[in-house]
């Protein structure tokens, strides 16, 4: 709110000039700020699931399948592995050269050799036989094959 100030009267024969009016910037303006701050929020939480993705594989549909529990290790073959050779643990994408040594050093210490193999529906039979035969020369005891339970 500008405030309006007399006009200070100097006897001096000069003339008075009229009312002044001054503003003062004392008050920040927090509205557009928080309006500002509310929409990147939004922004954000829009943005943040569509950043954790995984690797896409339409896995094969059976009839009976077990839920598996516990810290299991996971081999993924996605429908890439054809052209690519490349072949996912866990999270970690890595050449197919190297699985075997990167299998041995995570099963070394576990009591359990066990390993989940999941492959997307699309990859060959015998590419999935040639990881297979990897997590075998790997050490890997069993082998387990995941699938999805049909829809109901």
């Amino acid at each position: 709110m500008p405030k309006v100030l007399p006009a200070s009267s100097s006897g001096g024969g000069h003339r008075a000039r009229g009312r002044r009016v001054s503003t003062t910037l004392a008050e920040i303006n927090v509205i557009p700020l928080v309006d500002v701050m509310l929409v990147l929020l939004i922004i954000f939480m829009i943005a943040a699931p569509m950043l954790q993705r995984g690797v896409d594989v339409k896995l094969p549909v059976t009839r009976r399948s077990n839920t598996i529990e516990g810290n299991r290790i996971y081999v993924t073959v996605p429908l890439s592995y054809r052209t690519e050779r490349k072949v996912y643990v866990g999270d970690d994408q890595i050449n197919s050269a190297a699985l075997t040594e990167r299998i041995r050093s995570l099963i070394a210490t576990r009591t359990d050799k066990q390993v989940f193999l999941r492959g997307d529906g699309g990859v060959q039979y015998s590419e999935l036989m040639e990881v297979f035969s990897q997590l075998k020369d790997a050490g890997v005891t069993d082998v387990g094959l995941v699938t999805v339970p049909p829809k109901r």
